[in-house]
């Protein structure tokens, strides 16, 4: 076994040994609310949201973008466990702002060992046995936070499965300050009717 799987599962075993009255949670979040946020492994959204387990749903990938999938957890969050507000939350310092889909489809021709980047942009080992598939693919990618933060909450809202009472509000996370920024024209946007 590798260091990290040790680790994890010591990790768990000491969670589970404490884990008490938890198997008594209820499936529908006890707050009523879903997240979606980044998986950059800087942001804890519990701490930053001040959630305990059982509180809200919390939805991540890369760039915390309105992807199909990210739409159909947050569809799932209302229609059967009941949310009733959604947060969509990007993060300063977004690795999603530092590339665009013609350098990953490029990066994934060349190979799929994993890339470097240093201040001239992002290189490929190309030691071969990449792939063009990745030009197929819209990686979402960020080239102006505040935008996409509106574009997410305009698409999730434009969504014909979500209802108009849902509102969904609009943030950046400082990865310096820690500190919650509201995306006034994302909420406006988000507004529930």
């Amino acid at each position: 076994m590798s260091k990290v799987v040790d680790e994890v599962t010591a990790a768990n075993s000491k969670y589970a040994s404490n884990f008490g009255d938890k198997a008594n949670l209820p499936m529908p979040p006890g707050r009523q609310f879903a997240i979606l946020t980044c998986m950059d492994a800087r942001l804890d959204p519990a701490k930053y949201a001040g959630l305990a387990e059982g509180d809200a749903h919390v939805i991540r990938n890369a760039g915390g973008r309105a992807s199909d999938d990210a739409i159909r957890s947050l569809v799932i969050s209302y229609k059967l466990l009941g949310t009733k507000e959604w947060f969509v939350i990007h993060h300063t310092d977004c690795g999603m702002e530092t590339f665009n889909n013609d350098i990953m489809s490029e990066l994934l021709s060349g190979s799929l060992k994993t890339s470097s980047v240093d201040a001239s942009g992002w290189h490929d080992s190309n030691a071969g046995g990449g792939t063009t598939d990745g030009k197929y693919i819209n990686w979402l990618t960020i080239s102006d936070n505040a935008k996409s933060v509106v574009e997410d909450v305009v698409r999730i809202k434009s969504n014909s499965m979500v209802p108009a009472e849902i509102p969904v509000y609009g943030y950046i996370y400082d990865c310096k300050t820690g500190e919650l920024v509201e995306i006034p024209e994302a909420t406006a946007a988000g507004k529930a009717s």
